[in-house]
């Protein structure tokens, strides 16, 4: 069972990782600091400086349409961000 989810690749994200070497990842909701280190350290094999998480709640929404009220959900997850030490890089293009 890993820890890691997926990278999340976004524009915010991009620049993060060319200007402060700092790649995000959603991670299982359980996970703490730790275990996130020592996941992208295994997985990666690069040395990592600091860790920080963020938890994101369930969002509803609802919308009314000719066939009546609908509802909807996005789901809660986990994000962190892991900076890595000088010299260390992730190429999360490299399975392409």
């Amino acid at each position: 069972m890993s820890i890691l989810i997926k990278p999340i690749i976004t524009e915010k994200a991009m620049d993060a990782s060319e200007v402060l070497n700092c790649y995000t990842f959603a991670v299982k909701s359980k996970s703490n600091k730790i275990e996130i280190k020592s996941a992208i350290e295994a997985a990666y094999g690069v040395s990592v400086v600091n860790v920080r998480t963020m938890n994101y709640p369930v969002k509803r929404n609802t919308k009314y349409t000719k066939k009546g009220m609908v509802t909807g959900m996005k789901s809660a997850y986990k994000k962190a961000v892991v900076q890595l030490a000088e010299g260390d890089n992730i190429d999360l293009y490299s399975n392409i």
